[in-house]
């Protein structure tokens, strides 16, 4: 469907919508946008403008072919620093208002705002033929992951989710190290994060907030169902709860797992099972509240060799859980990282060990990683991961590599959203009377075999209401 110039904004607004809900998925050409900015700078809009998505346009600003043209959030609060640091920037609150009216000036959209609305975001600027690059987790759920990856494909625009570690030294290191086969076939991977360091584990809010004058709530809300407006969301806890955020896992998975996800080339999972904890009452309870990401948890996942090669098992751990030091590591020497997490892949031949982002990566013993000669056949980002997008988006689709592309991150995101689909089916409890008294049990207290293919559990389909969501009505 071609957006013409005459079109109502309720038109274009409900085209928008249904194609978000849906995520409707027509050729490029249709659309009739060319991706060559008309000057030698990219034109970019940000969609939120505050907190992390104030940080990301200023790392775009960096560039001197970024112009950061257009700012839109629905916090007053959190948009005054961006507003100061690019005053001719175009202000809106609605991102489907601004997509309407500048369509034609926008080259690029970065999408920063909670994890509920990115992909309706993203999916609405990519049809018109925009450049995107979104803050990770990519999606709030798998399916909008699939189909975020499947519009990249389509719409040939360029994409980079925002996990700056992997245009980092570190990841390409370790690759360099996994490809020259110095710690043999890997068979294990081991992922652990300090997180969460906001609330989590405590079910919803049960204060009764009057709605800031500053903030446009059900702008805020988006896609997620209707609510009342509670102070603990804003602007910063909201990642604790189901339905605007993607919990610990969400927020962080993205910068751990992806040096491992891309060092040992992984697919997506076949398998996953968990455990976790809720903080009641400052009491730690193997149940938690449903609407909120727990406290603390560990999640296995399993995927399938490729290539003749072994299965690998992945084992995240959040909220203070580590994994066993190694043996090859010294008693006094650091595990990780300082920031409370780090990455530890174990091969057939020897030990990768790294910190969040890539971070400082070291074969074990670690006598080793000076030992090893290895030459380097990757090429390195030196301008970072904000920048590389921008020349990307310059260059024009296809032609500049970037490091996080949706076709990587889409697969990676949905890896992690898996284990939060198990979490979520943790809490499926079923009751029954036996004798006059009520016995629960906890079914999704299992192993759940995944159908990537089909986006499907086929051993427990109470789980798959987390594959996809359902959207507010307008959304």
């Amino acid at each position: 469907m071609k957006l013409k110039e005459n079109k109502s904004r309720r038109d274009f607004l409900k085209s928008t919508s249904m194609a978000a809900a849906g995520f409707f998925i027509v050729p490029r050409h249709v659309l009739g946008r060319g991706f060559v900015a008309p000057s030698d700078k990219l034109t970019i809009a940000g969609i939120g403008a505050g907190g992390k998505g104030e940080s990301d346009l200023f790392e775009f600003s960096k560039s001197p072919n970024a112009n950061i043209a257009y700012l839109c959030d629905v916090d007053d609060r959190q948009i005054k620093k961006s507003l100061s640091r690019f005053p001719k920037a175009k202000r809106y609150y609605d991102f489907r208002e601004m997509l309407e009216k500048e369509h034609k000036s926008i080259d690029a959209v970065s999408v920063s705002i909670p994890d509920n609305c990115h992909a309706v975001a993203a999916i609405a600027a990519m049809q018109l033929g925009k450049h995107v690059y979104v803050q990770k987790p990519l999606t709030h759920d798998i399916y909008e992951a699939r189909m975020l990856t499947e519009a990249a494909k389509r719409y040939k625009v360029v994409t980079q989710m925002g996990n700056q570690g992997a245009s980092g030294d570190g990841v390409r290191t370790m690759q360099e190290w996994y490809q020259a086969g110095i710690i043999g076939d890997a068979t294990e991977i081991q992922v652990w994060t300090n997180r969460p360091v906001w609330p989590q584990g405590t079910g919803t809010p049960q204060s009764n907030d009057p709605i800031p004058d500053e903030l446009k709530w059900d702008l805020w809300l988006g896609p997620a169902k209707e609510e009342p407006y509670h102070k603990e969301y804003v602007p910063f806890s909201w990642r604790g709860f189901w339905a605007f955020g993607t919990g610990a896992l969400g927020d962080m998975g993205c910068h751990l797992i992806d040096p491992a996800f891309k060092t040992v080339g992984l697919g997506y999972p076949s398998e996953v099972e968990c455990s976790q904890v809720a903080l009641f009452e400052k009491m730690w309870t193997p149940d938690y509240f449903p609407e909120s990401c727990p406290a603390a948890s560990s999640v296995i996942l399993k995927f399938p060799g490729k290539d003749g090669k072994p299965d690998v098992k992945m084992h995240w751990m959040d909220g203070g859980i580590i994994p066993e030091r190694p043996e090859e590591l010294g008693a006094d020497e650091q595990f990780g990282d300082n920031g409370g997490g780090g990455v530890l892949i174990i091969g057939t031949k020897g030990k990768i060990m790294c910190g969040t982002y890539g971070s400082d990566p070291k074969l074990l013993p670690t006598s080793r990683t000076k030992e090893v000669n290895v030459p380097q056949t990757l090429a390195r980002v030196p301008e970072g991961h904000y920048v590389q997008w921008v020349n990307a988006c310059l260059a024009g689709y296809g032609r500049n590599e970037v490091s996080s592309p949706f076709e990587y991150a889409g697969p990676l995101t949905e890896t992690i959203l898996m284990g939060n689909l198990a979490l979520r089916t943790w809490n499926i409890k079923v009751e029954k009377t036996v004798n006059g008294r009520v016995q629960r049990s906890f079914p999704g207290r299992k192993k759940l075999m995944w159908d990537a293919a089909n986006m499907k559990i086929t051993n427990f389909d109470e789980a798959n209401q987390f594959v996809k969501r359902e959207y507010r009505k307008g959304w």
